[in-house]
């Protein structure tokens, strides 16, 4: 805990049999609390793996329900478990759970809601091996959605997130998808509501077992997430009135 505040970290799983131990490994126990491991139903033995480390709060879906509906999960459990903050960290090893201290604490002491690890400051993304196609990919998107959104993050695209048990219990993110834009549409669904969202440099590793979508499934999300931002300003302008904006309290 800090400052009598719960945590727990949330592990959405897929196939992350072969990175699972290395990021389990350095999770901070000293203010970490509960860990949530949610396999979607995985072709490797991701859950051994977890049960083997210990991890008590593991689940295993039956079927596959996509990015979306693993956190869906993920973040269903961590508010039945009691967490105060939740973070949300890929067991790929892509990124450090190192970080986990800095993003608690600015939760914990109330200077923001939400923060983020971003792999566009300091460069840690092209230093890290992001593919050239990518970042450049990456920041054309996140311009044309600050612009959309009216906002200024360097990314919205990192999968290395913390919130506060007050975003989760207010947004509506069961209507969201279950595919990879759900990132997004939380993004928005956070704005939307008015929190703010701080980052954090955080470098970051490509390798061959790290998760990664290719190059049609990128094009795909990309005009997903265009989309989500148009959603965003047409709602913002009383032109629309979707069911994500829609608040839970």
């Amino acid at each position: 805990m800090i400052n009598n505040k719960k945590i727990v970290v949330v592990l959405p799983a897929y196939n992350a049999a072969l990175t699972l131990k290395k990021t389990y490994d350095e999770i901070p126990f000293d203010i970490v609390d509960d860990v949530v491991l949610v396999d979607d139903c995985s072709r490797d033995n991701t859950v051994e793996v977890a049960k083997s480390l210990g991890i008590t709060n593991v689940i295993k879906h039956e079927k596959n329900t996509g990015y979306g509906g693993n956190q869906k999960t993920c973040y269903d459990t961590a508010l039945k478990l009691g967490a105060d903050i939740v973070v949300m960290l890929h067991p790929d090893y892509q990124y450090t759970p190192k970080l986990i201290h800095s993003m608690c604490y600015i939760i914990a002491n109330e200077l923001y809601p939400a923060v983020f690890g971003s792999r566009i400051l300091g460069g840690g993304a092209l230093k890290g091996g992001m593919p050239m196609y990518k970042y450049i990919f990456n920041r054309c998107l996140t311009l044309s959605q600050n612009i959309l959104v009216w906002q200024k993050l360097s990314e919205y695209h990192t999968g290395y997130r913390a919130f506060s048990k007050d975003i989760l219990e207010k947004i509506n993110y069961h209507a969201n998808s279950d595919d990879f834009v759900f990132d997004n549409q939380m993004i928005s669904q956070i704005f939307y509501a008015g929190f703010e969202i701080a980052e954090v440099t955080c470098p970051t590793k490509y390798f061959p077992e790290a998760s990664s979508i290719n190059f049609s499934r990128s094009m795909k999300y990309g005009i997903g997430v265009l989309g989500v931002s148009f959603r965003h300003r047409f709602n913002k302008m009383g032109l629309m009135k979707s069911e994500i904006y829609k608040t839970r309290k």
